[in-house]
C-alpha cells in the first residue's frame, strides 16, 4: 500500500547548496514527494512563484537562501525573507495556514543533514495545518 506523500517545492539559491546531496537523502523517504528549482539568487524568487506552487496543490514551499549577509547580489536573500513573510500572511488570511512557505538561510554550519532534518521537520508541521481547498490566483487587468 502506497503511503500519502506530502508535494514540497524546494527552491534555493544557487550559491548556498548542493542539490545532489539533498536528493539523496530524499529519495529515501516516500512521504515527500519534492521538486527542486535552482535559482540564480533566492531574491528572485517572486510572491506569484510561490502562491502559484501552493496553488497547483503543493502543501508548502521551503526556500533556502545564502547566508544572511553574504549574498553576491547584495540583498537577494533579505528579499527573499520578506517575500516568504507576505505569502506567509495571504496563506493564513485566505483560511491556508501559515507557515507553508519556510525560509532557511545557509550557513557555515549547513550540510545535506541538517537540511534534510528541517525538511522533515516542515513535512511534520505541514501535516498539522488543516487542508483547506485549493488557493486560486486571479490575475487582476
Amino acid at each position: 500500500m502506497k503511503t500519502f506523500s506530502l508535494k514540497i517545492i524546494l527552491f534555493y539559491c544557487s550559491n548556498s547548496i548542493n542539490p545532489d546531496e539533498i536528493t539523496k537523502y530524499l529519495k529515501k523517504d516516500d512521504e515527500i514527494e519534492i521538486r527542486i528549482i535552482s535559482l540564480p539568487c533566492s531574491g528572485k524568487v517572486d510572491l506569484l512563484y510561490l502562491l502559484k506552487a501552493i496553488e497547483t496543490g503543493t502543501e508548502g514551499v521551503f526556500l533556502i537562501t545564502c547566508m544572511m549577509g553574504n549574498c553576491q547580489n547584495l540583498e537577494g536573500n533579505l528579499r527573499a525573507k520578506k517575500r516568504a513573510d507576505a505569502v506567509n500572511a495571504i496563506l493564513e488570511e485566505t483560511g491556508m495556514g501559515k507557515e507553508r512557505v519556510i525560509l532557511i538561510p545557509a550557513s557555515e554550519t549547513t550540510d545535506s543533514d541538517y537540511i534534510y532534518k528541517e525538511i522533515i521537520k516542515f513535512r511534520d508541521q505541514i501535516k498539522e495545518i488543516p487542508r483547506k481547498e485549493k488557493l486560486t490566483v486571479q490575475e487582476t487587468k
